[in-house]
C-alpha cells in the first residue's frame, strides 16, 4: 500500500508537495527505513511502504548509497575538503528493464529525500550514438587500410582480420572461381589471415552461390550452421551458433563474398548487426574490386610494354650487335626512342638495323614506335631495297590519324670473310659514325628526308665496310643533344661524341654502348633530357665463333 500522508517533518521541497511529484520520491530516516513514499514511487517499487526498511523493497544500489550518502553527510565540516559522495551524490541503476538515476537531499531532521529520474531512453541513446561512433570509427579505420595497398591478396587479408576481430568470432573471405577452385581467405578473431583453395560448389551453401553473384544477402536465420560445409569452418573453431553470408560488392562485377561465424555459445548475429556487415562488406569489396582492377591493367601494361621496350641484342649471323636506351623520364620504361635486329630469313642475307627517333616522348610517342616496327617487320621481304622500304612506311604514317613524324636509320648487315658489309641509309637521321681500328671516327655519307611529314621522301644510300674490331655507332639526337655540363645549358654535341668514340677502338660494341651512355648520363647530370637510344654494330676481331645459334649471345674464343 502507497503512504503519501505527510510525516511530522513536513512533506514539502522546493515548495512541491510530494505527492504531487511527477517524479518518485522516497524519504528514509538514518535507520534506513522509508518514512514517506508517493504515488509514482509506489507505481516502481509495488512493496515501498512508509515503515518498512529501504533494503526490503528497493534494488541494493540504492540502499547502499542511502548508506554510503548517510556516512559522509557527518564529516563534512566547514573549510574541509567535500567527500566525494557529497560532492557527487547522485546514483544510478536499474530497476526492472528501466533505469534510473537518484538525487538525495539532507533534510534538517536527518532523512534523506531521494528524487528518482527514469534515463532509459537517455541512457539507451547514448549507447546508441557510442555504438555508431565505434563503428563509425571502425568504417574509417578499415577504408583506410583496404584502400592502402592495390594488392588484392592484401586486401582479402585484411578484410578477413578485421570482420573477424570485430564483426564475429570468425571470418571467411572469398574470391570469384580461378579455374577450379574457390580462392578463400580464413582468419580467427585474434589470429592470423591463412589463404587456400578449395574445390567447392558454392550453390552446396546456402546463399554463398548468390553471393559470389552480387544477389542481396540471404537473412541468418534462414541459414542452418550444421549445414555448414567442414571447409567452410576454420581448423580449431568449434560448433558453429549462427552465420551471415553477404556479398562484397565490386565494381560492376561482384568481389566476392563476405562469410561470418559465430560460436554456439556466443550471441546470434542481430538484424542490426547484419546491416552493418553489409556497410563494411561494401568498403571491402570496392577495395578488392580496385586491387582487381589495377592487377589486370598492370598486366596488361606490362604486356604491353614488353612489346613496345627495344629489345636486348646479341650476335646473329657473325656480326655482333649491342643497344642502349634512356627514356626522357627516369621513372618511365618506354619512350618516343626505338631499335630493333632482323636476322636474315635465309642464311647468307644480311640482317636489318632500324633505329629511329618518334616526335614527342612518353606513352604517346611509344604507341607510335610501336606501328612503326610493326609496319616495318611486315615490310621485311624487301629489306634489301631500303628506299622502297621508306617509302612504303612513310605512305602508312601519312594514312593514319596520327600527325607523328619520325626520323630514322637503316642499316643492312652481313659477314663477308673476317670484315662485315653495312648498306646504311639514314632518312632525316643524324648519320651513323664509324670508329676505326684505329681509332679515327667517320660519318657515313647517307642522308634523307624525314619519315610521315612529306607526300614522298628521298634518301641516299651508303656502303661501309668494317674490318675485324671496327664498329658502325647509330645513335639518336638525344645523346649529342643533350644539354648539361659545368654551366648546365651546353649541348653534348657531336664532336664530343666523336671525341668519346675514339677512345673506344677495339672495345666490344657493349662496352662502346656503356661507354656512350655512361658519358651521355653524367654529362646530362640531373637534369632534363630527351629519349636517348645507340646501337652499335661490330666486326668481331676473330673469326671463330662458338655458342651462337642466332638467337643466343655467342662467345670469342682466341
Amino acid at each position: 500500500m502507497v503512504n503519501s500522508t505527510q510525516s511530522s517533518a513536513g512533506s514539502t521541497a522546493v515548495g512541491i508537495p510530494w505527492s504531487e511529484a511527477p517524479y518518485p520520491v522516497l524519504v528514509a530516516d538514518a535507520e534506513a527505513d522509508l518514512v514517506f513514499v508517493n504515488e509514482a514511487a509506489g507505481l516502481v517499487f509495488p512493496g515501498a511502504h512508509s515503515g518498512s526498511a529501504l533494503s526490503d523493497t528497493v534494488p541494493a544500489w540504492l540502499s547502499s548509497a542511502h548508506a554510503r550518502y548517510l556516512a559522509a553527510v557527518p564529516a563534512q565540516r566547514p573549510g574541509a575538503d567535500r567527500n566525494p559522495m557529497v560532492r557527487n551524490p547522485m546514483a544510478q541503476g536499474p530497476v526492472g528493464d528501466r533505469t534510473y538515476e537518484a538525487h538525495p537531499t539532507v533534510r534538517e531532521d536527518g532523512t534523506v529525500v531521494w528524487w528518482l529520474v527514469d534515463d532509459t531512453d537517455h541512457r539507451l541513446a547514448r549507447a546508441a550514438l557510442r555504438m555508431e561512433q565505434e563503428r563509425t570509427a571502425f568504417l574509417t579505420q578499415a577504408s583506410n587500410l583496404l584502400l592502402s595497398s592495390l594488392n588484392l591478396d592484401r586486401c582479402m587479408d585484411v578484410t578477413a582480420q578485421m570482420a573477424a576481430e570485430h564483426l564475429a568470432d570468425a571470418a571467411l573471405v572469398i574470391a570469384p572461381t580461378r579455374g577450379r577452385e574457390l580462392p578463400v581467405v580464413a582468419c580467427l578473431r585474434g589470429g592470423t589471415p591463412s589463404m587456400f583453395g578449395v574445390a567447392a560448389d558454392p550453390e552446396e551453401v546456402p546463399g554463398l552461390g548468390e553471393a559470389l553473384q552480387g544477389f542481396p544477402p540471404v537473412p541468418s536465420r534462414w541459414i542452418d550452421p550444421e549445414a555448414a560445409p567442414s571447409w567452410l569452418i576454420p581448423e580449431g573453431f568449434g560448433p558453429v551458433g549462427s552465420i551471415v553470408i553477404t556479398p562484397l560488392p565490386g565494381h560492376g562485377v561482384p568481389a566476392g563474398a563476405l562469410v561470418l561465424l559465430r560460436h554456439a555459445d556466443g550471441d546470434a548475429f542481430t538484424e542490426g548487426e547484419e546491416v552493418f556487415a553489409r556497410l563494411f562488406a561494401a568498403r571491402a569489396g570496392a577495395a578488392m574490386s580496385a586491387a582487381r582492377l589495377y592487377a589486370e591493367q598492370a598486366s596488361i601494361t606490362e604486356t604491353l610494354m614488353r612489346e613496345l621496350l627495344p629489345p636486348s641484342l646479341h650476335q646473329v649471323s657473325g656480326v655482333e650487335y649491342a643497344g642502349g636506351y634512356r627514356p626522357s623520364l627516369d621513372h618511365e620504361r618506354i619512350g618516343g626512342d626505338f631499335y630493333d635486329v632482323h636476322p636474315p630469313a635465309v642464311d647468307g642475307d644480311a640482317s636489318l638495323v632500324v633505329l629511329g627517333d618518334v616526335c614527342g616522348k612518353g606513352l604517346e610517342a611509344a604507341v607510335m614506335t610501336g606501328k612503326i616496327r610493326n609496319t616495318l617487320h611486315a615490310l621485311l621481304p624487301m629489306a634489301d631495297d631500303h628506299q622502297r622500304m621508306l617509302s612504303l612506311l612513310n605512305t602508312a604514317l601519312l594514312n593514319t590519324h596520327d600527325a607523328r613524324f619520325a626520323t630514322m636509320v637503316l642499316a643492312s648487315a652481313a659477314r663477308e670473310g673476317n670484315a662485315v658489309r653495312l648498306r646504311l641509309t639514314s632518312a632525316g637521321h643524324p648519320a651513323p659514325l664509324i670508329l676505326r681500328s684505329d681509332g679515327r671516327v667517320e660519318e657515313a655519307p647517307t642522308q634523307g628526308t624525314l619519315v610521315g611529314a612529306l607526300p614522298s621522301i628521298t634518301a641516299k644510300t651508303a656502303q661501309v665496310t668494317l674490318a675485324p674490331g671496327e664498329t658502325c655507332v647509330l645513335y639518336t639526337d638525344g645523346i649529342s643533344e643533350a644539354r648539361g655540363g659545368p654551366l648546365g645549358g651546353t649541348m653534348f654535341g657531336e664532336a664530343r661524341l666523336r671525341r668519346a668514340l675514339s677512345e673506344c677502338a677495339g672495345m666490344p660494341a657493349e662496352a662502346v654502348v656503356e661507354r656512350v651512355q655512361m658519358l651521355a648520363s653524367q654529362w646530362v647530370g640531373t637534369g632534363r633530357h630527351d629519349d636517348m637510344a645507340v646501337v652499335v654494330i661490330s666486326a668481331p676481331r676473330t673469326n671463330h665463333l662458338s655458342a651462337v645459334d642466332g638467337h643466343t649471345r655467342g662467345r670469342f674464343t682466341a
